[in-house]
């Protein structure tokens, strides 16, 4: 769940933090007053694109963060395996974008990057707008499987296709391949080298400085005619005279003479350091050549030293599998047709299961939309054949959404017969069936398990009266188990909010600013009664406003 959203300098945005709460959190307010921005803005912190032009103008950065209730073992996940901390509590987003064009992300205050940000949006909240293609829902299964074994034969069959080149081709990338290879392997390259030359280059390019500076504490510490141990061993003898006539000192003694070889210690290990240090130009250039030459391998096959070695194992195996080309590919063609008979059990097994939630999901989303004032007829359609050239990640089977939006009239495409309004009111009814865990099919994990932030920025738009009534129970409905974020211009829907959010846009000395605030019981009717009757209020439009909050409480 969204607790906290804070945006600074953002769009016309200078600086708002908004406290969401459970349930149906509507926002309101003019046209132009930056509730879209707002979600904008959330939107970066799921991993969207960030452009230096949404910069406040004037100002160096834009800074966006949200705090999110984290309870999800999937979480966790995410995070450990980006090496990343965990808050048992909550889960701390933050971007920022530079004026300049760059940007940084933080993740429970710890550096991070956008792709980390989208890993765990899924996971976070799902953004929807009245636009969105209704075809990006799957009624189907965990994909997992499936894109496993998909990638296991590709993965094959593109090893198998490297060795049947023709013959210029496959000389050509021999001889490539074996250059790398050379290059790689005469480097004798070891995990780890260039940190280490790294800090032997710093020792010795700053040889005489360390002698220096080493030999210095030493005097301090024990040479010098005023050294600490000096000074030491001075002070335990007095103490000795205070410790024969009053024990209590004995401790002090004790703890004195313990200090005392401490700093010996120390002396002697900088001693033998200094000793140690050789101020060799020789060595330092022999250093800095081999970082040189280990930078320039990294850039061609890292960026690792670590990943060049592996690239070099990789270019070792390939040459292997051109010099014994036909045994080889006896043996891949033996594991590619192992691969695709495993790929089509997991393939066929997910198209059974997408056909069984089909018509189940076809079942709940009809009925759901005829809630919505429609009368619809609604169809999932699920075809496709098992062939090879069909294969891909996500199965051989290809969906389609259609719907009859009056009676009489045929089954058509939902995005080509379905009007704006009506695309919203499917699309509602599709994620309040998907959402609240309802097609069943056999899914390895309900969607009801994912307990995360539904947006919808203006999916009320091109509906009005008794639709836009009935949009608004479906979004109160829905919010019974998810936390729901929408926008609206309608009155109707805005009067189900479980809090109400007003978005204001005001000028102040000579620049635009937006506002966001919850409203209290007076303030919602008189915000109700404004997106009735326009700006000039009228008693009709506050008693209207006040029926209809009474009315849907």
């Amino acid at each position: 769940m969204l607790l906290e959203l804070r945006v600074e300098n953002y769009a016309v945005i200078d600086n708002v933090a908004v406290e969401f709460a459970p349930g149906l959190n509507l926002l309101t307010g003019e046209t132009g007053a930056g509730k879209s921005i707002l979600i904008d803005a959330l939107a970066l912190l799921l991993g969207d694109k960030a452009s230096a032009d949404a910069v406040r103008h004037g100002t160096e950065k834009a800074v966006v963060s949200a705090v999110f209730e984290s309870d999800s073992k999937a979480l966790d996940a995410v995070l450990e395996e980006n090496g990343l901390d965990a808050d048992k509590a909550q889960l701390i987003l933050r971007r920022e974008i530079a004026a300049g064009g760059k940007g940084r992300v933080f993740v429970n205050n710890q550096a991070a990057t956008v792709a980390v940000l989208r890993q765990l949006a899924p996971h976070l909240a799902v953004i929807h707008a009245q636009n969105e293609a209704v075809l990006s829902f799957d009624a189907g299964s965990d994909l997992a499987s499936v894109g496993e074994a998909f990638a296991a034969w590709n993965g094959i069959r593109n090893r198998i296709e490297d060795l049947e080149r023709d013959e210029q081709d496959r000389m050509r990338l021999l001889d490539l391949w074996s250059f790398q290879r050379r290059e790689i392997a005469s480097a004798n390259l070891h995990a780890g080298e260039d940190t280490k030359l790294e800090a032997e280059k710093r020792v010795l390019a700053n040889s005489e400085r360390i002698l220096s500076a080493a030999m210095a504490v030493y005097d301090a510490l024990y040479e010098g005619n005023v050294s600490a141990s000096s000074l030491i061993r001075s002070a335990s003898r007095h103490l000795e005279d205070l410790a024969r006539i009053d024990e209590k000192f004995r401790e002090s003694l004790a703890q004195l003479e313990s200090a005392r070889i401490t700093v010996d210690d120390v002396g002697q290990m900088l001693r033998d350091y200094a000793e140690d240090v050789e101020a060799s130009p020789d060595r330092l250039a022999e250093v800095v050549d081999r970082l040189a030459a280990l930078d320039r391998l990294k850039r061609k096959y890292g960026p690792s030293l670590e990943e060049a070695i592996a690239t070099g194992a990789e270019l070792e195996r390939k040459l292997n599998e051109m010099e014994n080309k036909d045994e080889t590919l006896r043996k891949l063609r033996i594991e590619l047709a192992q691969a695709a008979e495993r790929y089509l059990d997991q393939a066929r097994n997910l198209s059974r299961l997408r056909y069984d939630a089909a018509r189940k999901l076809e079942k709940q989303v009809e009925s759901e939309i005829n809630e919505l004032a429609m009368k619809a007829r609604f169809r999932v359609e699920v075809g496709g054949s098992d062939e090879e050239a069909n294969w891909t990640s996500k199965g051989f089977d290809t969906m389609h959404y259609l719907i009859s939006a009056n009676p009489g009239e045929p089954l058509g495409p939902v995005e080509e017969i379905a009007s704006g309004g009506e695309l919203s009111r499917v699309m509602l009814a599709l994620k309040t069936t998907i959402e609240t865990g309802t097609t069943g099919g056999g899914r390895s994990r309900s969607t009801r398990d994912i307990q995360r932030t539904l947006v919808f920025d203006e999916i009320d738009a091109g509906i009005g009266g008794r639709a836009a009534e009935a949009v608004g129970k479906k979004l109160k409905q829905l919010a019974g188990t998810k936390q729901v974020l929408c926008i609206t211009h309608l009155p109707q829907i805005a009067s189900f909010a479980d809090q109400h959010f007003l978005i204001e846009k005001r000028e102040s000395g000579g620049r635009t600013k937006t506002s966001v605030r919850p409203l209290d019981a007076d303030e919602r009717t008189k915000e109700l009664a404004r997106m009735i009757s326009g700006a000039k209020l009228t008693e009709t439009s506050i008693k209207h406003a006040e029926q209809m909050l009474k009315a849907n409480r």
